[in-house]
């Protein structure tokens, strides 16, 4: 049975991807599909979940990052394979994976192409329930500046719509960071924004953790630090010519462990997703998680 969670705020027509989907597999020998909305309360966490209980021996991810991420978790060490159609604005894990952002050509990955096995990040904050992440989990200047863009400005400009947002956050302040990698000793600094990475590539060819490998069984961090509004401006010349050079304004790291202490509450972010403010964050690998389709 191949299962399709779909997000029906991110489909023009959910009925004419339904038939799209079951054409295609139609044309591959295959039964489907078995179709999960999600809704505010499930985003497809819970519905992936329920569709390998199912027997789903695929499933099928149509919406934005958030979508993505939360089908994510719910295959979590299931080896059920995830096949990527990206509606979205951002379409990180996709793009990282070079999946086609093309619906059409997606679906034929997605239900003819190699499995990939990747890792996938876990996370903790506080008493909440653990969740995970299949690109980056930030805080700081790019939660920030994701939780302030509007979804009407993403759907009428695309991913542009987050340099906008950006814009606004630039003299934010810097709040005090304890980091510990690995049980190691602990890293103190100012920062505008933390991010731990299982890929490393934004959209418009930025690659914020060149090193960053989905399938090696270690998360990449990087912590920036501009002080001054002509600092971000060097911050992101190095970043768009891949700079390997590291100081107290960038500087890069690896772990299998990251442990984030915070002297005051900061926007939080998920694959995209805002996560909310948070002050202590605990990120562990967790190897060969997720089986995704992938390009032959």
């Amino acid at each position: 049975m191949t299962a399709l969670v779909a997000n029906p705020t991110k489909v023009d027509d959910l009925d004419d991807l339904v038939r799209q989907v079951a054409e295609a597999c139609a044309r591959h020998g295959l039964d489907g599909p078995t179709v999960y909305e999600t809704t505010p309360e499930d985003a497809g966490e819970g519905l992936a979940r329920q569709a390998v209980k199912d027997g789903a021996a695929l499933v099928l991810a149509a919406g934005g990052d958030g979508t993505v991420q939360a089908v994510c978790c719910g295959l979590h060490g299931t080896g059920v394979p995830l096949g990527i159609l990206p509606l979205g604005t951002g379409n990180l894990l996709a793009r990282n994976l070079t999946v086609p952002l093309d619906v059409a050509a997606a679906l034929e990955v997605a239900l003819t192409g190699r499995d990939r096995t990747i890792d996938l990040g876990q996370v903790r904050v506080g008493d909440a329930p653990q969740t995970c992440f299949a690109v980056m989990a930030g805080l700081g200047f790019d939660a920030e500046m994701m939780a302030d863009t509007p979804e009407k400005l993403k759907a009428r400009v695309g991913w542009p719509a987050y340099v906008l947002s950006g814009l606004k956050h630039l003299g934010d302040d810097a709040v005090l960071a304890e980091v510990v990698l690995d049980g190691g000793p602990p890293i103190r600094r100012r920062v505008r924004g933390l991010v731990v990475g299982n890929v490393g590539n934004l959209q418009g060819g930025v690659s914020l953790l060149p090193d960053a490998v989905p399938d090696d069984g270690i998360l990449d961090i990087v912590l920036l630090s501009p002080r001054r509004l002509s600092d971000w401006a060097r911050l992101v010349g190095r970043l768009l010519t891949r700079s390997a050079q590291q100081d107290q304004m960038l500087s890069r790291f690896t772990a299998t462990r990251i442990e984030v202490h915070m002297n005051a509450t900061t926007q939080a972010q998920l694959d995209g997703e805002p996560l909310g403010e948070v002050r202590d964050l605990t990120v562990d690998v967790s190897p060969g998680a997720l089986v995704v389709r992938v390009p032959r």
